[in-house]
């Protein structure tokens, strides 16, 4: 055998009791689970009082572009991810034209910057995976972005789709799954995917199922309105026969504080009555998003110039600005906003930097302006290319929801920014080490699996998540007693501890906790697609 994990203590992603093993792997594969001191191998890795597990399932990540830019994509692979879910929030970078293209790369530098020099040789959803598949470092799997779907056959327009748009948005939406994309994902906070109706999304939703895919959406609200939002979806996913996945499944801002109780009924009961949902959330209280999120959606109708032009004239921002402080916009999830909960940790401008790590009302204060004034010139100056954390989240939300039968793990994390959210480099270990360790939420052996094989179900990955033999040597080992996140939100560029070897598909990424640069990663891609 190439490697021999020697006497580790296998979490094997089912949730069972740990055992002690010997792990063999061969030509990328695992070859062998075995009684602990049977094995010999090429390379002997001594695992006596660690756990080795399968790699950890990313279910939202935000890496679409990071993964290639950078492309040892230490962030994830330090802290033991080997397969990612990109695509995420009905927002990426296929399919696309030149013009949706443009918008994009506008839109989205606050979540994922807009590289000086980079490549951008495709447009189909199956040119990207063929990018991917060129050398990265982990496994990447892809959702067909509904608003990018949207753009393309619509526009920026805040307006019902036409017939003829409907079917060739359906036709976007079955093509790219043909070529391998895993399912739709929705941004309905979001424009233009916002813009789409329930209707609208079922129709979507009827051609995923189809193609065998699941539908992951970001929905219209995580505040005043979430357990309506939450409602939707699962009608959506009633309706259109598609399985569901929840992203970041949380229930933030004051209104919904011990409310996750609501949630989990809502799910049980659809459940129960045979419907296909699974959710993922991250183990944080803030979120993160781009600074021009919390704009009402009529702000931001046409794209960016447009948008500008708005945040430009004094009587429209006067508008924007009752929205946002008195009733609550769309954008910000229908809940006024606390411009002290909504802290810039990133900017593209130097010129700004002074900014990054303070909240919109310090920074006003320190400025002697008020906050929306500050909060729209930065927008103007920055041509919104900021990214913000929005401090909203409810302690005993998260660990309600994180213990729910049907829970996931997925750091949503943004790789850019002065001060990206710690979640992006600190998520999994952040798991084991609070809520398994400290806190005794999930049992560790549960935590595993929610992380890995309840992961690789939803996505059909019929030869990862586990640790069985014949399946992918896609493997992480970690110390339960050391294993923890060090990254901050002061410093959040820190490679976890107590993880000194991940494996992607049997090669070594992290080798007695030093990164080795190796890309053995490739495109997971959509197992239905040649029977669609």
């Amino acid at each position: 055998m190439d490697i021999v994990f020697r006497g580790a203590l296998v979490a094997d992603g089912t949730g069972d009791p740990i055992t002690r093993h010997d792990v063999g792997v061969t030509d990328g594969r695992i070859a062998s689970v075995a009684e602990a001191g049977s094995l010999a191998g090429k390379r002997t890795i001594d695992a006596d009082g660690l756990v080795l597990a399968p790699g950890f399932i990313d279910m939202h990540s935000h890496s679409d572009l990071q993964v290639l830019a950078q492309p040892d994509h230490l962030a994830k692979v330090s802290q033991g991810v080997t397969s990612e879910v990109l695509g995420q929030d009905g927002l990426s970078y296929a399919p696309v034209d030149d013009s949706t293209l443009e918008g994009l790369r506008q839109q989205l530098a606050g979540w994922n910057d807009d590289p000086a020099g980079f490549d951008w040789n495709w447009r189909s959803v199956g040119e990207y995976l063929d990018r991917l598949d060129q050398g990265i470092a982990v496994n990447a799997a892809y959702l067909v972005p509904q608003g990018s779907v949207r753009m393309l056959a619509v526009g920026w327009d805040d307006r019902p789709a036409t017939d003829a748009e409907l079917t060739k948005m359906k036709e976007l939406v079955a093509q790219g799954l043909a070529e391998g994309a895993m399912g739709m994902s929705s941004g309905l906070t979001y424009t233009p995917g916002m813009y789409a109706s329930t209707d609208e999304l079922v129709g979507l939703c009827e051609v995923v199922g189809q193609s065998g895919g699941f539908y992951s959406p970001h929905h219209r609200s995580y505040g005043k309105g979430a357990l309506e939002a939450f409602a939707e979806m699962v009608d959506v996913s009633r309706r259109s026969g598609c399985p569901l996945h929840l992203a970041h499944a949380t229930m933030n801002f004051s209104v919904n504080k011990g409310k996750a109780g609501l949630l989990l009924d809502l799910l049980d009961e659809a459940l129960d009555d045979g419907c296909d949902i699974t959710l993922d959330t991250y183990p944080y209280l803030p979120g993160a998003t781009y600074l021009s999120a919390l704009l009402p959606s009529w702000a931001t109708e046409g794209g960016l110039e447009p948008t500008l032009a708005r945040l430009s004239d004094v009587d429209t921002r006067e508008r924007i600005r009752a929205e946002i402080e008195e009733t609550g916009s769309d954008g910000a999830h229908g809940v006024p906003i606390d411009w002290d909960s909504i802290e810039i940790n990133g900017v593209r401008n130097q010129r700004n930097d002074h900014l990054v790590g303070h909240s919109v009302e310090v920074s006003a204060k320190a400025a002697g302006i008020a906050p929306s004034t500050l909060y729209f010139d930065t927008l103007l100056d920055e041509r919104l290319g900021t990214s913000c954390l929005m401090h909203v989240g409810h302690e005993e939300n998260v660990q309600a929801i994180m213990r729910h039968r049907t829970h996931t793990g997925g750091s949503d994390g943004l790789l850019v920014g002065s001060r990206p959210h710690p979640r992006a480099w600190g998520t999994f270990p952040r798991y084991l080490a609070r809520y398994v360790r400290e806190l005794g939420v999930l049992g560790l052996s549960e935590c595993v699996a929610h992380l890995t094989g309840r992961a690789a179900r939803r996505l059909r990955l019929s030869d990862r998540g586990l640790v069985r033999a014949g399946f992918a040597a896609d493997l992480v080992l970690f110390d339960p007693e050391t294993v923890r996140d060090t990254a901050t939100f002061d410093d959040p560029r820190q490679q976890a501890e107590g993880i000194p070897y991940v494996f992607v598909n049997g090669v070594a990424a992290i080798d007695d906790g030093r990164p080795t640069g190796a890309l053995a990663g490739h495109s997971l891609r959509n197992p239905g697609r040649d029977q669609c």
